[in-house]
């Protein structure tokens, strides 16, 4: 099998007329450039060089093979210098898993501003709150909330001090009244979210001067497996909800939502774009972490 070193040497060679010039000028041993030489040569069945008393002088054979190396390296830089462009300069696919209600209602747009900045990136979108299976199913980044354990996988924070919150509408709070203490969200409706056939309806809070956690067990009439229809619910007046901050902060801002008993502290809650190996964090992935930073910030 030809090897690209040994085409280097053999053109270096023919062009410097010297075995050892050629050794110099590649920085390696004139043993390594005449075994680079020999083994070509080997390879080929054919002698490419004539010596001489002062320098190497090509075979008629060697003269022929000299312009097909020579092709073949300039085609070889070529396709390289065309993969470090395509890696340094934005743009390319990028297949994005992402929660349903951040994504619909929050990423898609941040994704907009992006790629109206950087109009070579593509996007292939999965937005589901099961996790995706990244080794099985086509995606090379994902969007996730929670601490990120798995030491395997490449975890780039984006909103390392986010966390969940209690909120409901100002309909649903004039009808019900606002709890006064977390003992009180006993005898209201609250709407729980469903993950792996798992109810989550023990929500649990952190004094904010620090001290131990208290974990209240809620009740409601609706829970659903899409955390955008359970907030969805709450903006509707159907209950109190206990969401990632992130989730509600465009429904807090304009009125559709109000915070309750914002003296706790929900639970902690980061937000992370997460790939399976370093080979994926390309200069892209890196503008796109940061702008996703740069988005959190202004919220």
């Amino acid at each position: 099998m030809l090897r690209l070193d040994d085409l280097t040497v053999f053109v270096r060679t023919a062009d410097e007329g010297s075995l050892s010039a050629a050794a110099r000028t590649l920085e390696m041993s004139p043993a390594l450039a005449s075994a680079a030489l020999k083994r070509l040569e080997g390879t080929l069945g054919l002698r490419l060089f004539v010596r001489t008393t002062r320098r190497l002088r090509l075979t008629d054979e060697g003269e022929h093979y000299l312009l097909h190396a020579r092709e073949a390296l300039r085609q070889l830089k070529e396709g390289h210098d065309k993969l470090v462009q395509r890696k340094e300069t934005p743009g390319g696919l990028l297949r994005i898993a992402m929660p349903s209600d951040l994504g619909r209602n929050t990423l898609l747009y941040w994704l907009d501003k992006f790629q109206a900045r950087y109009p070579e990136v593509h996007y292939q979108i999965s937005i589901s709150d099961r996790q995706a299976d990244m080794f099985r199913q086509p995606v090379d980044l994902a969007l996730r909330y929670g601490r990120q354990d798995d030491s395997t996988m490449v975890a780039m924070p984006i909103a390392p001090d986010n966390r969940r919150a209690l909120a409901a509408s100002p309909e649903y709070l004039r009808k019900h009244g606002k709890p006064a203490s977390l003992a009180d969200l006993a005898r209201h409706n609250c709407l729980c979210y469903v993950l792996d056939e798992i109810v989550h309806n023990r929500w649990t809070f952190y004094p904010p001067e620090g001290g131990v956690p208290v974990t209240i067990q809620v009740n409601g009439n609706r829970c659903a497996d899409d955390a955008d229809l359970v907030r969805r619910w709450a903006v509707a007046g159907q209950g109190i909800v206990y969401k990632s901050r992130m989730d509600l902060t465009e429904d807090l801002r304009h009125g559709r939502l109000q915070m309750v008993l914002p003296e706790w502290l929900g639970e902690p809650t980061p937000l992370h774009l997460v790939c399976m190996h370093r080979a994926q964090v390309t200069p892209t992935v890196l503008l796109l972490r940061d702008f996703l930073r740069e988005q959190y910030q202004q919220l």
